[in-house]
């Protein structure tokens, strides 16, 4: 699904999977926003479920990413205005926000924005604040393969996962560097993933909006997630007067335990 979102930076085109069923904006909407050097495919799953299960499903690709066009964003906050401004565009009034990663902090800040607009906050793979190593800041900013390497390394607590999704003989590790990789090549002149990991150690305006978050909020996290350290979302929990689920995984908990994940978002979305 294609629409044209609106922000200061001008109108483009943006990208949503809905999931493998029409677009019905009556229905309970989740929207799914994906982090750094990702696109809506990390979501694929549990965009399906939702979808064949009686919601509307929007898994984004943000601006300049995947299918997104126009100018990738710089920060936490002009990503979360373009949220809101894509689910305007598709005639949503209200919807649960799901977030991984850098996504969880743009559907926090999202949330705390427009609180009569969400009603579930999820924050999957989270931390905050959620600072990037100098070292791996400077990597990505002057080698982004190699740090995509590093990055994998770090997001995978194993060299392969359970065969389920996205099926048996997938390298987990192989398939992320993939699609980490052919993001960042779509975009000519900008190095997004740098953009990303810089949008993520900037943020500061994290327990300032969990204060004004309104609806019910969870969060899902890898017990062993080496980049957002389960302890490194304590205080985010308390602020939010969160719902706690760990599951066994670490930083690409969707892919490497994905059959946990879906249990953990179907009983925070019930």
């Amino acid at each position: 699904m294609e629409l044209d979102v609106t922000t200061s930076a001008g109108t483009a085109p943006a990208y949503a999977y809905t999931g493998g069923k029409p677009f019905d904006p009556t229905l309970p909407c989740v929207v799914f926003v994906h982090g750094a050097l990702h696109d809506h495919s990390v979501w694929t799953l549990l965009a399906r479920w939702f979808a064949h299960h009686g919601h509307a499903v929007l898994a984004v690709d943000l601006p300049g990413h995947g299918r997104s066009r126009g100018a990738p964003l710089a920060d936490v906050e002009s990503l979360a205005d373009w949220l809101l401004e894509l689910l305007a565009a598709a005639g949503v009034a209200r919807a649960a926000f799901v977030g991984h990663s850098m996504g969880s902090l743009i559907a926090l800040e999202a949330a705390s924005r427009a609180p009569e607009r969400a009603s579930r906050l999820v924050m999957i793979g989270t931390a905050y604040p959620m600072k990037v190593s100098p070292a791996l800041l400077d990597t990505a900013r002057d080698a982004p393969r190699a740090a995509i390497d590093m990055v994998n390394a770090f997001s995978h607590a194993g060299l392969a996962a359970k065969p389920s999704a996205p099926g048996p003989g997938t390298w987990l590790h192989g398939a992320n560097r993939a699609l980490m990789r052919r993001v960042q090549a779509g975009q000519t002149g900008v190095n997004l993933f740098h953009n990303d990991f810089q949008a993520c150690d900037r943020y500061g305006g994290g327990l300032d909006a969990a204060a004004r978050v309104s609806c019910p909020a969870h969060l899902i996290l890898g017990d062993r997630d080496q980049m957002t350290s389960p302890k490194q979302s304590r205080e985010l929990a308390q602020a939010l007067r969160a719902a706690v689920q760990t599951v066994p995984a670490g930083h690409a908990l969707m892919s490497e335990a994905p059959d946990a994940v879906l249990a953990a978002l179907r009983r925070a979305l019930a």
